[in-house]
């Protein structure tokens, strides 16, 4: 259970004492220190968002303008019965308010408080409404974009993980905030709108209990009496109220800033000292119009002069001190150079990274229409779905050292993949029913090594009539990451990457997590039964049932090999769907003596189990299944071999040999509602 805080208690008592003065009857000595609180604050409030340098400094100031309106609105409703009820007497504050606007004509003072809060009502309370309205309206538009900004920032290497979370935080703050603006601008009108009824409510309910009841006092009196009352009362209502309005318009039209709002006005007007000469010029063209105050105008118009001469000698002076400044940092640089280097920093190596070549720079540019870079970021949330697995930041980086349209991919720092493609082209992939040819320029997909074609823009609509699949350059170097990002997720894999995994999971599954992590197995143990799945193009999304099928065999042995093969028969539905996703597989079997000669064969060692085959049996096995795949692929499918659950994994490393993306299932993996067909077997 939280502690309360004093704090917290206060705010309590606070809200509880507004609503009591609302019910109960105030004193006048009480009233006067209650108004003069309402105007201390609102004076506070006015300042805070002066001295700020951007908005969410002062995140609360939605719920502060609720609370100051609350109770503005109570002190209104308790003087308004002091006024009814006490024969004009609300209290010192409001009568001298009052006299101080009316002073000897009380006509002229009535129509002072009504300019007053007609200012209030229409300019300041309708202007803010209307600016927090489309800044709220603005920031929510902005969010995409802004996130998308970030995503990028982060996939080039500009920020870290943290950072970016940090600045997601903050724009849904800002969205947060703005649209209680929005909101809390709504209830300040209101609050105008009521302290004009209420004023209307003083002035003639007190004429009307003067004039009708028995008070006393002549008709002069009684006008006089509750007419000051009701005007005082209205100016302090409407004085904080107005306070607070302006404070609200500020905080909503204030642009994020290091510095606050006065020294931002005194930057931005002292940089610009030109105008000031051209103001004083045309005061002094003012000045020789016939009726007007001369000295006065002559007297600004010095000011200003003077003003722009001391702004343009100060800027004469920085600009004189620039040189020796910049003199100074570059031999601050170059003492930098001189000292020695931290090793440390040279260290650190990108788990995956892209490097290319200067003429494909454009894809990575948002300004020039490039997307590589939410392109990345797609990549990863795909890889996450498919793969289970958080992928790291994927570094982009420019090399010279590349061909204008190269790229490489790099895993660890060295280099896994790389590729060429031709800039203002499109790659054309044959569909395998293409009506007709097409121009263009021979040459190798790079991720599954088809055959292709780079077409122009003319040519692209005649391609795709022709049967072409067209397919433009950030796509095609998007799938490529992909495919290394699958080929390889199982070295992505960390044991930092892990632990992500495993706390994500024990918010969800706590007795699962803490039965299996660390009690049973330890991190880098669970890494390389995930990582043995991955190898095999298996997700490990589904981290419950893999903890828990360890947690049921782990006891029983702790051999990584046959662990892989108990999680694999848990997540054989999965398994089933991923490689056999319309129920019937066209498969490829294994004859029995083949898995029966395998199981003989097997030999243990401490780096674990291998097949210890001859060369002629090696080549039997080899030859007979390139005929049962050759066969399978002409038909237009994935060949699939499915095996006994206990030579699968052995089968699986002989596979591994010549056709390392090679799918070997086991019949316990294969879903019930499955239908196997057996389209070939491997024999000796």
């Amino acid at each position: 259970m939280t502690k309360l805080k004093p704090q917290d208690v206060i705010i309590a008592v606070v809200l509880l004492s507004i609503v009591l003065i609302i019910i109960l009857p105030v004193p006048t000595a009480l009233m006067d220190v209650l108004l003069v609180v309402n105007i201390a604050v609102s004076l506070l409030v006015l300042l805070m968002t002066v001295y700020i340098t951007e908005p969410l400094q002062f995140a609360s100031f939605p719920t502060m303008l609720l609370i100051l309106t609350l109770f503005r609105l109570s002190l209104n409703i308790s003087t308004t019965s002091l006024i009814l009820g006490n024969n004009g007497d609300a209290g010192r504050v409001i009568r001298t308010f009052a006299q101080f606007v009316i002073g000897d004509n009380l006509v002229v003072g009535v129509i002072t408080f009504f300019i007053i809060v007609i200012v209030q009502f229409v300019v300041i309370t309708k202007g803010a409404e209307r600016v927090a309205e489309v800044a709220a309206r603005f920031t929510l538009d902005a969010m995409p974009g802004k996130q998308m900004a970030i995503d990028a920032d982060l996939n080039s290497g500009l920020i870290d993980e943290q950072g970016a979370k940090e600045r997601r935080a903050k724009i849904q703050r800002e969205a947060d905030f703005y649209g209680a603006m929005d909101g809390s601008s709504k209830f300040v009108k209101g609050d105008a709108v009521v302290g004009i009824l209420i004023t209307l409510v003083n002035i003639v309910g007190g004429l009307i209990i003067g004039l009708v009841g028995d008070s006393g006092m002549t008709t002069a009196e009684v006008i006089d009496t509750y007419l000051i009352a009701a005007v005082g009362d209205g100016l302090c209502s409407q004085i904080p109220a107005l306070m607070v309005s302006t404070a609200m318009g500020i905080i909503v039209t204030r642009a994020t800033s290091d510095n606050n709002l006065g020294r931002d006005l005194a930057k931005q007007f002292g940089s610009q000292p030109y105008i000031f000469i051209i103001l004083a010029c045309m005061l002094l063209g003012f000045a020789i119009i016939p009726g007007m105050p001369t000295l006065p105008i002559l007297f600004l118009a010095a000011g200003l002069g003077a003003l722009a001469y001391f702004l343009l000698q100060a800027q004469k002076k920085k600009e004189e001190q620039t040189e020796p400044e910049a003199v100074d940092v570059h031999e601050a640089a170059a003492q930098e150079m001189r000292k020695p280097e931290k090793a440390t920093s040279l260290l650190q190596v990108d788990l995956i990274s892209m490097e290319l070549g200067y003429g494909l720079l454009p894809l990575v540019d948002a300004s020039q229409g490039g997307d590589l870079l939410e392109r990345v970021v797609m990549i990863r949330r795909q890889c996450v779905m498919d793969l289970g697995i958080i992928v790291p930041v994927i570094r982009l980086r420019d090399n010279i050292q590349l061909g204008t349209s190269e790229y490489v991919i790099k895993i660890k720092g060295v280099e896994v993949s790389r590729g060429k493609v031709m800039l203002d082209h499109f790659l054309a992939l044959s569909t395998g029913e293409v009506l007709g040819k097409v121009e263009g320029i021979e040459t190798v997909e790079p991720t599954f090594g088809l055959p292709a074609l780079w077409v122009t823009e003319a040519n692209r609509e005649k391609a795709e009539l022709l049967g072409y699949t067209t397919i433009d350059l950030p796509s095609v170097i998007a799938t490529h990451m992909t495919d290394v990002i699958k080929r390889h997720s199982a070295e992505l894999l960390t044991r930092q990457q892990v632990q992500v995994l495993v706390d994500n999971l024990k918010g969800q599954q706590p007795a699962l997590v803490e039965e299996v992590v660390p009690k049973l197995f330890s991190l880098g143990e669970l890494q390389k039964v995930l990582a043995a799945l991955l190898r095999e193009n298996i997700s490990v999304r589904d981290l419950g049932t893999i903890l828990e099928a360890l947690a049921d065999y782990g006891p029983i042995t702790r051999d990584t090999e046959t662990l892989v093969e108990f999680v694999r028969q848990a997540l054989g539905r999965a398994i089933s769907k991923r490689f056999i996703p319309d129920d019937k597989g066209h498969v490829i079997t294994v004859d029995a003596t083949v898995e029966q000669l395998l199981l003989e064969r097997v030999r243990k060692s401490e780096t674990g189990s291998y097949l210890a085959l001859n060369q002629k049996e090696m080549q039997g096995i080899f030859l007979s299944l390139r005929n049962a795949t050759e066969k399978v692929t002409g038909m237009g499918l994935t060949p699939i071999v499915v095996t006994s659950p206990a030579v699968r994994r052995y089968f699986k490393k002989l596979t591994e040999q010549i056709a390392p993306d090679f799918v070997v299932l086991s019949y316990s993996e294969i879903g019930q509602d499955t239908e196997i067909i057996s389209e070939g077997m491997v024999t000796l």
